[in-house]
């Protein structure tokens, strides 16, 4: 990778580079500087405003909740085109370090995958922390797909073929659902994960090139990890998947990363422990684009490329189009 790189930023494309000018400029205080409560908003105000507008049209679109195992009623959203038979589903499951995210700042994303997919998507709002510490958020995100597995018919979906993605720390509890599956017997078609955290300690060549100035810094890191996890419970595979005893037997993966992301080294060793463990892995590293950017389709044209790629993993993986047809 290109940890080592002497001006990092000379790696960042025109598009993402004039972004990273244009909020430099702003000058707006680091999330790690506001209280949870605070950034949460200002992420769901801020964000869309990067994403594509308006809003990609989608048949349906319909709020409802899911249980968790303590009762608790998580809201979830359905987006699906009008269909006369049932649709293959994924399980989306937000980034935002644990800590931020909501059903509003992945609006976009979730559109642009069940229109690309030609599936439906149910995004999954899990509690936060820091109010709600490791491991809630992983159990708030099984239960989802345990509940979609058995009850998704009752929204018209097709529970043989299901699977699970997200972003970031999404993309984390989305490669840990997946291990769970395979040790629950649940039958997954793909892990659909753009930029996950897979490492216990953030200390990759990635991480230090890319500390400062590529929108996701260091201190946001830390911050958004003191707020969700206790230092003893690092080492968790539930935190860290490359710690899981075995990758053996999971899913196909279809990896999407970002070139100048302090996670991109992260992700790349994730694709190896897969390959070497026999799983089918898609990996596509796009150039010159930063953390976050598959939710920044105004400001980063690549976001759509992104889009695009995925949609054809999951209407491959879900048999909606012949394998390597390049449909």
């Amino acid at each position: 990778m290109s940890s080592h790189h002497t001006n990092p930023r000379a790696l960042l494309n025109t598009a993402t580079r004039s972004l990273i000018e244009r909020v430099e400029r702003a000058g707006r205080p680091p999330m790690a500087a506001m209280a949870p409560a605070q950034a949460r908003a200002f992420y769901d105000i801020g964000g869309p405003m990067l994403d594509l507008q308006p809003a990609p049209h989608v048949d349906r679109v319909h709020n409802f909740s899911i249980p968790a195992r303590d009762g608790h009623a998580m809201p979830a959203r359905l987006y699906a085109s009008h269909s006369d038979t049932a649709l293959p589903v994924l399980l989306y499951i937000h980034g935002g370090g644990f800590t931020v995210g909501s059903l509003t700042t992945h609006d976009v994303l979730c559109r642009q995958l069940s229109r690309q997919g030609h599936c439906a998507v149910v995004s999954l709002d899990y509690r936060l922390a820091p109010e709600h510490r490791f491991p809630t958020a992983v159990h708030d995100s099984w239960d989802a797909l345990n509940w979609l597995q058995q009850h998704g018919r009752s929204l018209s979906l097709d529970t043989t073929r299901l699977a699970v993605g997200g972003d970031s720390a999404g993309g984390t509890l989305a490669t840990v659902c997946a291990l769970m599956a395979r040790d629950a017997g649940l039958p997954l078609r793909l892990q659909l994960l753009f930029y996950p955290g897979c490492i216990a300690r953030q200390d990759t060549g990635s991480h230090h090139t890319f500390a400062e100035g590529f929108m996701l810094d260091k201190d946001t890191v830390d911050w958004f990890f003191a707020n969700y996890i206790d230092e003893a419970d690092r080492q968790d595979w539930r935190f860290s998947p490359m710690n899981a005893p075995d990758h053996a037997g999971l899913t196909p993966a279809w990896i999407g990363l970002a070139e100048c992301d302090p996670l991109v080294d992260e992700g790349v060793q994730y694709a190896d422990a897969l390959r070497m463990a026999g799983v089918p892995v898609d990996l596509e590293i796009y150039k010159g684009v930063v953390h976050g950017f598959i939710t920044m389709g105004r400001a980063i044209p690549d976001a759509l490329t992104a889009h695009a790629a995925a949609g054809r993993a999951l209407r491959q993986a879900f048999d909606l189009a012949p394998r390597g047809s390049g449909l």
